[in-house]
């Protein structure tokens, strides 16, 4: 069977005051006319009529409601006469669309130096709500946990214990060794001008297991497992596995932050011995090199200097600094919304606040250790 054929669309003009639209005003049909609408200039009270149009779509509307208002110039657009209802409406209703995208843009004005500082102070504010409040439902279900120690989901604890304590060990030791030695041998030239050198082992000492190993483990942790607990729930909120968790009846917190904060709460204060023996091998080799100290007056002076209290004082602020890295990680991974990139965001977001909440505490812990002359 031959197909039947299909009328172009045409233009053509029987007197100088007339215009007659024909064919098919379609997707397919407006094609041979292109050249013709680019060049086509009649008089602004010219007749339109539009009876010959067989058919018309949405392609063939938008080109015929182009011509009829670049026809009519700045005026409106001219009316076409004789075009069958449905044809009209379909011209109207393409009209308005074309209207709504050619309104101008509201012009926006810029925010002040002060509407900034103030959003920004504003947003700061929410956060930390939204942070108290994630503590708060964090403690809640630890609540129900204690409760019902069969909550507890110990396969996910050992898990994180081993992510986080033991697959950290190595940069932990190797970082905290390096930082031992630089200690060491900044301290050897000012010990060396006094003939101080034995005391190098109370300033390896103090300097690491009181600041230095519980500080810069938990900003490694931080940047390793705060950020991987913010990228592991980010992902799974854009993916909507929190959602469907929440359908299924699974708690999100208890099997998702609880593990992380209790494995974080036994790993971290491990790492920070880990540290503190690896920072004080470090001193003592370079106490040996440089200052001709030997291992044994270092051990002893080391023993004589350094007081289980501030042993106790770096281990003590290893639970609070793991708790801080947890919930902080946790907490910017349930608030990304959005992408991938969204993500990213969380991720960098979680490991500054880590970061920046560790020193603010490990200021706080240093007032309150000086008041009670710890």
């Amino acid at each position: 069977m031959n197909a039947l054929p299909m009328t172009i669309a045409a233009i053509t003009q029987p007197t100088p005051q007339e215009l007659v639209l024909s064919g098919r005003w379609t997707a397919r049909g407006i094609g041979a006319i292109a050249a013709q609408l680019e060049t086509l200039s009649v008089p602004s009270e010219m007749l339109i009529d539009g009876a010959g149009v067989e058919a018309l779509d949405t392609a063939g509307a938008w080109v015929l409601k182009k011509l009829l208002r670049r026809l009519g110039g700045e005026g409106a657009a001219l009316p076409v006469h004789n075009l069958r209802p449905e044809f009209s409406k379909l011209l109207e209703a393409v009209g308005q669309h074309i209207d709504d995208q050619t309104d101008p843009p509201v012009a926006i004005q810029p925010a002040s130096k002060l509407e900034s500082v103030g959003r920004s102070a504003e947003g700061a504010f929410k956060e930390a709500f939204a942070l108290l409040s994630f503590v708060g439902k964090c403690a809640l279900a630890l609540t129900l946990c204690v409760a019902h120690p069969t909550r507890l989901r110990w396969r996910p604890i050992l898990y994180n214990i081993r992510s986080a304590g033991f697959d950290a060990l190595p940069i932990v030791g190797v970082l905290s060794f390096l930082l031992g030695v630089v200690v060491a041998y900044q301290g050897a030239d000012q010990l060396r001008q006094y003939g101080a050198n034995i005391f190098v082992a109370d300033l390896v000492g103090l300097s690491m297991l009181r600041e230095f190993a519980p500080l810069i483990t938990a900003i490694i942790i931080a940047g390793r497992s705060g950020s991987a607990y913010a990228a592991q729930i980010g992902t799974m909120s854009v993916t909507e596995e929190i959602d469907a968790m929440r359908t299924l009846g699974i708690p999100p917190l208890e099997l998702l932050v609880l593990p992380k904060i209790l494995a974080l709460l036994i790993a971290l204060p491990l790492l920070t011995v880990f540290a503190d023996v690896l920072g004080v091998i470090g001193g003592m080799i370079m106490a040996h090199s440089q200052l001709g100290v030997g291992y044994g007056e270092f051990l002893d002076r080391f023993v004589k200097a350094v007081s289980v209290t501030a042993y106790l004082t770096g281990i003590g602020k290893a639970p609070v600094f793991a708790f801080i890295i947890a919930v902080v990680g946790c907490f910017q991974g349930f608030r990304t919304r959005g992408g991938a990139d969204s993500v990213g965001r969380s991720t960098t977001r979680s490991v500054v606040q880590s970061i920046f909440l560790v020193i603010v505490a490990d200021g706080l812990f240093s007032v309150v250790f000086s008041a009670l002359d710890l």
